[in-house]
């Protein structure tokens, strides 16, 4: 009985060490400065996002897959959602403020680009790529809060040089929705926008929350301790908030299958 026991206690232990986010991970202090320098709003980053833009909505405008990938590879967008991920659990509210700012200006610029593109573009017809981002469901926010996961563990691991990243660009396409709905805006399809948008909100606020919860796991220090209050308060919020995003998509793919 007791051999069985350390048996099960041997295969326990194993599994979570096979599982553990805490034994390559970096330090905190490490995890911060990443997290905090790909959030930051400068003018290199503003310049590379507008060429982003560009080329997505010209893969997009073409029906290009290659082009639109190559558009999310260099997009620098991802970087102010991981950051507001970590104002959000370190308790450091100024700074997801001036994160989630900076992540709106963002979207406002990379609208704005798009939408010049595509009045200027002689091709009108919406493609298979644009139609494409119209009508999330519940299957892209798995994409999301999995590839959310897979980015925000990558980001905090003590090995820089990892593949992850690029995948999750490319997975969780936060460029081709803002692109559609520059297309939309720029065409006049009111449509198109709101599935465009819905679709863009589902992949920011389930890596968000992915991020969130990563963090959490982590332990990231906290500016200041809240009460069980301020805690019950902030979990509700959470819940709350992932439940009115998620709905929707759960009745669209309902509808799909059906």
């Amino acid at each position: 009985m007791s051999v069985n026991n350390d048996q099960n206690q041997t295969i326990k232990e194993k599994i979570r060490m096979a599982f553990s986010l805490s034994e390559d991970s970096a330090s905190h202090e490490e995890i911060k400065e990443r997290l905090l320098d790909g959030g930051k709003i400068t003018g290199t980053n503003m310049c590379v996002l507008v060429c982003a833009m560009v080329i997505a909505s010209v893969g997009l405008n073409m029906s290009s897959t290659a082009v639109i990938i190559g558009a999310m590879l260099i997009s620098p967008i991802m970087g102010s959602i991981l950051a507001s991920a970590y104002g959000n659990v370190s308790a450091d509210y100024p700074l997801f403020t001036n994160h989630m700012v900076g992540f709106g200006i963002q979207i406002v610029i990379s609208v704005v680009a798009a939408s010049i593109y595509f009045f200027l573009s002689p091709v009108k017809e919406p493609t298979v790529e644009l139609l494409a981002r119209t009508s999330p469901s519940f299957y892209d926010l798995l994409i999301a809060f999995f590839g959310g996961l897979a980015g925000i563990i990558g980001q905090t691991r003590l090995d820089k040089t990892n593949t992850v990243i690029p995948g999750v660009a490319i997975a969780t396409a936060l460029m081709p929705p803002l692109c559609t709905c520059g297309y939309a805006i720029a065409n006049g399809r009111w449509d198109m926008l709101l599935g465009a948008g819905y679709l863009f909100i589902i992949n920011a606020y389930f890596i968000f929350l992915a991020a969130s919860i990563i963090l959490s796991i982590l332990k990231i220090p906290k500016t200041k301790e809240l009460t069980e209050k301020e805690w019950r308060k902030h979990r509700w919020r959470m819940i709350r908030n992932t439940i009115i995003i998620a709905v929707p998509s759960i009745v669209a793919v309902y509808y799909m299958v059906m």
